[in-house]
C-alpha cells in the first residue's frame, strides 16, 4: 500500500483478504494479512486503531491459532516503541486479554505480565505488581526455556520479599530445586522427537544459569535474614561461594567467605554447623583472611573463650561488615555472638567437669549466677546439653542419667573385664611358678 493512502480503506481491504484466507483455511495467507494490518497501524502511529484491530481480529469466527500467535508476537515488538506510558499499558492490557486462556500464547502472556508488573513496580505499586506476577504459573509451561522459567519465579519471589510477604516467598522459592543449577549446560541439546513440545530459546535479557543461581541464593539470604536463621544464611553464602565465576575472582569470594565465617560463628551448635565449620577450616582460601581462621579455630578448640578479649579483637571486623557485600550481619548479631560464646564455654565446661558449683560456673563464664543458670537452662531445653541443677546445694551435674539396661550392660562389661584380668593373672602366676621350678632343678 502507498504511504499516503487512506488507512481505513487499506485496513478494510486487508480485512476482506484476511476473511477469504481464514475461511479457505490458508494459514500462511491469514498470518500475512493479520501482520500487514498491524504493520499499517504501527507505521501510521495509530495506536488506538492498532488495539481495536487486535481485539477485532482475535474475536473473528474460526480465527486460526497460528494467526493469533503471529498477531500477538508482532504486536509485542511495538510495545517499547509506544509514545507514552498510558499507550504502552493499554497495548499490553489488550494483548493480555487476547492471550488470556489460550495455551498456544501462554509464554507471550507471561512476558506481557512481566512487562506490566515492571511498570507497576516503577510506579511504586509493589503489591499490585506481585499480585499480577502470581497469576502466572510458569512451572507448567512445557515450551518455555528453563532459564526463563527460573528467572520468572525468582522475580515472583523478589516482589513477595519487597512487599514483606515472607510466607508466599518461601512457597514460591520451593518451586525451584537447587539441583537444577547443577545441570551440565555444555551438553548438546537433544532434538525433540515427533509430537514433543519444542522448547523455545530464552530471550537475550535472561541471565545465565550460574547467574540465576547467585540471584536465587541472594533472595534466600533475604528471606532467612528476616527470621535470623544464621545456619541457612551461611549455607546460602556457601552455595554462592562454590559458583565458579565467584571462586575465580578474589574481589568476589573474599567478602562471601567473610560472611560464611561470621554466620558459622553466629549459628547455634549442632551437627550441621560442626560439619560446615570443619569443611570451611580446611579451605585453603581461608589463609588469605587469617583473622577469621583464628576466629573459627577458637570455636573448635575445647577451651573457654574470654568474651572481652574476643570482642576487642574482632569488633572492628564486625563493624566493617556493613561496608562489605551483603551489608550488616543483622540487628541482633552482636547479642547473638555473645550468646554463642557463652554456649561454647558451657559445652567446654561440661566436657571437663562431671559436677561443678554454680558459683564456679558463673566465674568461668564471666556472668552472674542468675545469668549462668538461665543460659544453662536454655541449652538443656534446646537439647544441646544434658545437665541437672541442684539449686539448694548450688551444684550442676553434667552426668547423663542411665536407664536400667545401660547400668546392667556396664556391670556385665566390668565383670567380663575383671574375669579377663583374673585369668591373665593366673596365667602369669602359673608361668612364673614353672620358670622357678625349672631353675631349682638345674
Amino acid at each position: 500500500m502507498e504511504a499516503g493512502g487512506n488507512l481505513e480503506v487499506a485496513i478494510e481491504s486487508l480485512l476482506n483478504v484476511e476473511k477469504q484466507m481464514r475461511l479457505a483455511g490458508d494459514v500462511a495467507g491469514t498470518k500475512k494479512a493479520v501482520t500487514d494490518i498491524l504493520q499499517l497501524c504501527f507505521e501510521a502511529r495509530a495506536w488506538k486503531t492498532l488495539t481495536d484491530q487486535i481485539m477485532l481480529l482475535s474475536k473473528r469466527r474460526g480465527q486460526l491459532k497460528q494467526a493469533v500467535t503471529a498477531m500477538v508476537q508482532q504486536a509485542m515488538q511495538y510495545i517499547d516503541q509506544t509514545p507514552d506510558i498510558e499507550t504502552k499499558i493499554e497495548l499490553i492490557q489488550t494483548l493480555n486479554s487476547v492471550s488470556a486462556g489460550k495455551i498456544y500464547v501462554e509464554i507471550e502472556r507471561a512476558r506481557l505480565i512481566k512487562k506490566l508488573a515492571k511498570i507497576k513496580e516503577e510506579k511504586g505499586l509493589i503489591a499490585e505488581a506481585a499480585d499480577l506476577m502470581q497469576e502466572i504459573a510458569v512451572e507448567t509451561f512445557g515450551a518455555m526455556a528453563k532459564t526463563e522459567k527460573i528467572a520468572f519465579i525468582l522475580e515472583q519471589v523478589r516482589l513477595c520479599l519487597d512487599r514483606q510477604d515472607y510466607v508466599r516467598a518461601q512457597i514460591l522459592s520451593r518451586k525451584i530445586s537447587p539441583r537444577v543449577f547443577d545441570a551440565d549446560t555444555s551438553k548438546e541439546k537433544k532434538k525433540p522427537k515427533e509430537g514433543e513440545n519444542v522448547v523455545e530459546e530464552a530471550p537475550a535479557d535472561i541471565p545465565s544459569l550460574l547467574e540465576l543461581k547467585r540471584i536465587y541464593y541472594e533472595l534466600l539470604i533475604r528471606y532467612y535474614t528476616h527470621s535470623n536463621d544464621y545456619l541457612e544464611i551461611c549455607r546460602s553464602y556457601k552455595a554462592i561461594y562454590e559458583i565458579p565465576f565467584v571462586k575465580e575472582n578474589p574481589a568476589q569470594w573474599i567478602p562471601v567467605l567473610r560472611k560464611i565465617c561470621w554466620y558459622l560463628v553466629l549459628s547455634p551448635h549442632d551437627p550441621m554447623q560442626s560439619s560446615l565449620l570443619n569443611s570451611t577450616l580446611e579451605d585453603k582460601n581461608l589463609s588469605e583472611i587469617l583473622h577469621f581462621r583464628l576466629l573459627l579455630k577458637q570455636l573448635i578448640t575445647m577451651e573457654v573463650i574470654q568474651w572481652t578479649a574476643l570482642w576487642s579483637t574482632f569488633k572492628d571486623e564486625f563493624e566493617n561488615e556493613k561496608n562489605m557485600l551483603g551489608g550488616p550481619l543483622g540487628d541482633k548479631a552482636a547479642e547473638d555472638l555473645r550468646q554463642r560464646v557463652i554456649e561454647h564455654n558451657i559445652l567446654v565446661v561440661s566436657k571437663y567437669y562431671s559436677r561443678i558449683t554454680l558459683k564456679r560456673l558463673a566465674d568461668l563464664l564471666c556472668l552472674s549466677i542468675q545469668d549462668a543458670e538461665k543460659h544453662l537452662s536454655d541449652m538443656v531445653v534446646s537439647k544441646a546439653l544434658v545437665a541437672k541443677i541442684d539449686r539448694p546445694m548450688g551444684v550442676v551435674s553434667f552426668q547423663t542419667a542411665k536407664d536400667s539396661n545401660d547400668i546392667l550392660n556396664s556391670w556385665a562389661m566390668n565383670l567380663e573385664k575383671l574375669l579377663d584380668l583374673v585369668e591373665k593373672s593366673c596365667h602369669q602366676i602359673h608361668k612364673e611358678t614353672m620358670v622357678h621350678k625349672a631353675a631349682l632343678k638345674v
